[in-house]
């Protein structure tokens, strides 16, 4: 989701003129009126109150009862009321990535609701690997929305996850998705998702609609990487991306959200793919989103995507072409005026029809009486008695704390220097741009905090004397007045030094990527500096969203410790300092590739290839696809602590059977690729039985070390080399992970199930998945284990 710049916002404005006084907006009130079907309203007895009906039909009773110009006016965020039925108005665009947050115009802070818990940012959570904790942070969010919606002060339609994959390390959004790798973003997409729409009632698909206490939204679809970068903008990018890149990288997640998640919304990207703009390709909205995906909710345009795509892509020639385009593609809302203003000339035109805008209408409506809003009075409702007091309690600013606990990573312990014990570093110098953080650690789309505590506040708990100097004026860190001198003084006074130093929203952001992996400014010279002058033990901490490199420090020998803490939220002074000291035993990994600097030449932004291209000196993507020198590596992280693994079971043979007709067709069904003088066997996907074919991998993990600690199980796949020679599929793939927590001393057991078809295929360069037959290799830590896959018996 996006801010336009001045000229579009704007002409925005100029749009929203004709319509201020058609949108209807709830007041703000102590406790919120019903949306629609109030007791004794003008509408009770119509079937569109009728809670006994299917939401489907309820919803074309709606429909049809409206006038064109009342429909079109449902079409846009901020949707105008129908006084005459009773019908509030209502703004859909309300934000919650890491907590409820005022970035859109449907949630208002102060009165009974003066804040929000907020959350590490999603790359820092993403580092836990804990998908059971992404889950309980999204139930939590969803307790205080649906107490500020309530309240009057939130909508229920949260445009929440991000779920694009962090293909670039100079992506100013990055900080916003769960990293790198398609398997962890869908895991993430389809936990937190659950956690928002806390679903129930109703048959699934198959048998009805879900109720859902909010709806979330999973953007931005697709391929959308890319903000500002060397003269190239979202708003005019033309991203050119392979079928295969489509189907192993970029929409995998989205697809988890959809189809795992069960989220009631998409949201279409500013760029181009491949010519198309995303909310105007009907293959992508009614092609995958609905039709493959099974979409049960609505498809919204990114804020003035429409507009975007009409003004400065030119795509289409008139304003009336574009509703044509957007509606017919699939779209169902448009955040912004366009579709309000232009509509109905469109239907005039004839460019679109009555059918068109019902189509339409008729998904956001349904997807507001999942939420209940036409259920009459909140309080008989499910969540009606949630208020004030369920925001910033107690327990979810704990599991804040906690969060941000399990989002750090350590990168480096030299010998036994981490965990600092208290009885030994009695003075403690706190340095660095970033030991006095509060509105840096939340991160963007972040809302107003229940509290802040400092990384400075944080360490101080632990230490008898902390010396507090910035050693730089500011992140940005530039220019000859900066305080490094009065820093280094401070550790050469005490019996260790903690440097916090990073990044912040004017280094990376929407709207700007970044042009270095370097420390801003002078901050590496502060760093050396004061490592220099210590005459104990120098921790460096790091807040960051994108990779940094730090290879200078991670070759300084008086450098002994360094974390990563992600943005880590209201709590992360306190958890950083959890961690120094060993309260808390880190377990976090990275959730992406750190780069050297020099990556940056040989990889323009623009560029959206996953794979390696040697012959033109492009290094490829992501760890998958990368193989050249690193910082750290991805899903790096250490402990303090050891574990080690032991293979409980897992077989070593399974046959893959064939499906309906493809069975008695076999020799259609078994494809063989001639590569390199060898053969690579492979069934397609949907040619395979894939229901039940998994595989069972159970994992003994051991902790050798003294120290209760958890630890991130991670399994690998690779396909048979001659399948990955023919088909491009990555040397290794992340197919699942389980976090676990094991005392010292003890062994606890994983049990993973590897699905087949998801987990053990390739998608080949024409996008088809296949899965190939032979010899795979499973990786888990320091064991590699054998999966023969064959195909049943095929007569010719």
């Amino acid at each position: 989701l996006a801010r336009k710049p001045t000229t579009t916002t704007m002409r925005r404005h100029r749009l929203l003129l004709p319509l201020l006084m058609l949108a209807g907006a709830a007041a703000v009130v102590a406790a919120r009126p019903p949306f629609a079907c109030a007791p004794g309203g003008p509408a009770t007895s119509m079937a569109f109150c009728r809670r006994s009906l299917p939401l489907r039909a309820r919803a074309r009773d709606l429909v049809a009862r409206l006038t064109r110009a009342e429909k079109v006016r449902l079409l846009v965020n901020n949707a105008a009321g129908v006084p005459r039925l009773g019908i509030a108005g209502y703004e859909w665009w309300s934000e919650a990535l890491h907590g409820v947050s005022n970035t859109g115009p449907g949630v208002r802070f102060g009165g009974a609701f003066p804040g929000a818990t907020a959350f590490p940012q999603v790359i820092g959570t993403a580092a836990s690997f804990n998908a059971s904790l992404w889950e309980l942070i999204g139930k939590a969010v969803s307790d205080e929305g649906r107490a500020m919606y309530n309240g009057g002060q939130a909508g229920l339609t949260f445009w929440s996850p991000n779920v694009n994959i962090f293909r670039d390390p100079r992506w100013g959004r990055g900080q916003e998705t769960p990293g790198e790798d398609p398997a962890v973003s869908g895991r993430y997409a389809a936990a937190y998702v659950r956690g928002l729409q806390q679903p129930y009632g109703g048959g699934g698909r198959h048998g009805g609609h879900t109720r859902l206490k909010t709806a979330a939204c999973c953007k931005h679809f697709t391929a959308y990487d890319l903000d500002s970068w060397s003269g190239t903008d979202r708003f005019h990018f033309n991203a050119i991306v392979t079928p295969q890149d489509l189907e192993d990288t970029f929409n995998v997640p989205f697809r988890s959200c959809v189809v795992d998640g069960r989220a009631a919304s998409v949201m279409c990207s500013y760029n181009q793919v491949n010519g198309v703009p995303t909310c105007a390709d009907e293959s992508f909205l009614r092609g995958t989103i609905r039709g493959k995906w099974h979409l049960e909710g609505y498809i919204v345009s990114d804020c003035d995507s429409v507009d975007v795509f009409y003004r400065d892509q030119h795509y289409t020639r008139t304003h009336e072409d574009a509703v044509a385009a957007t509606l017919r593609a699939g779209l169902d809302l448009d955040c912004g005026p366009f579709l309000a203003v232009y509509t109905e000339g469109a239907v005039s035109q004839r460019k679109v029809t009555d059918a068109d805008i019902d189509a339409a209408v008729t998904n956001t409506v349904i997807v507001q009486m999942r939420l209940g809003m036409y259920d009459g009075d909140l309080a008989t409702q499910p969540f009606g008695h949630l208020g004030p007091q369920h925001v910033c309690t107690p327990a979810h600013q704990e599991l804040a704390l906690e969060a941000a606990r399990q989002s750090v990573v350590l990168l480096k312990n030299d010998g036994t220097a981490l965990p600092l014990s208290r009885a030994a570093h009695h003075t403690v110098a706190v340095v660095g741009p970033h030991s006095q953080a509060t509105v840096a650690m939340i991160g963007n789309y972040a809302g107003q905090p229940c509290r802040y505590t400092t990384p400075l506040q944080g360490i101080g708990r632990y230490v008898k004397t902390t010396l507090h100097q910035a050693g730089c004026t500011d992140v940005a860190c530039q220019g000859g007045n900066q305080p490094i001198a009065a820093a280094v003084d401070a550790a050469r006074r005490a019996d260790a030094t903690i440097v916090v130093v990073g990044l912040d929203q004017k280094v990376e952001a929407e709207g700007l990527d970044r042009t270095s992996l370097l420390l801003p400014g002078r901050q590496a010279e502060l760093v050396s500096a004061v490592a220099k002058a210590s005459k104990g033990p120098v921790i460096l901490v790091l807040m960051s969203g994108g990779p940094v490199d730090i290879a200078f420090a991670q070759k300084d020998r008086k450098i002994a410790g360094i974390l990563w803490a992600g943005y880590p939220g209201q709590a992360g002074g306190q958890a950083i300092a959890d961690v120094i000291f060993g309260h808390h035993n880190p377990g976090g990994k990275l959730p992406v590739t750190w780069y050297p600097q020099d990556y940056l030449q040989k990889a323009p932004m623009t560029n959206m290839a996953m794979r390696a291209d040697p012959a033109r000196g492009y290094p490829g993507r992501t760890y998958r696809f990368y193989t050249g020198p690193t910082i750290h590596p991805f899903g790096h992280g250490l402990s303090y602590t050891k574990f080690t693994h032991t293979l409980a079971h897992a077989p070593a043979q399974l046959t893959v059977q064939l499906a309906g007709h493809h069975a008695a067709a076999a020799a259609s069904s078994l494809n063989t690729t001639k590569h390199l003088g060898h053969a690579a066997a492979d069934v397609r996907v949907s040619h395979a039985r894939c229901k039940g074919l998994s595989i069972p991998v159970h994992v003994d993990v051991k902790n050798v070390g003294d120290r209760d600690g958890a630890h991130t199980v991670l399994v690998y796949a690779s396909p048979p080399a001659a399948a990955a020679a023919a088909h491009g599929a990555p040397a290794r793939q992340l197919v699942a992970f389980e976090k676990v927590h094991v005392p010292a001393g003890g062994v606890a057991r994983v049990e993973m199930g590897l699905d087949v078809c998801n987990e053990l295929s390739v998608a080949g360069r024409d996008g088809v998945r296949r899965i190939p037959v032979g010899e795979h290799t499973l990786t888990i830590g320091e064991l590699t284990h054998l999966l023969t896959l064959g195909v049943e018996q095929l007569a010719v």
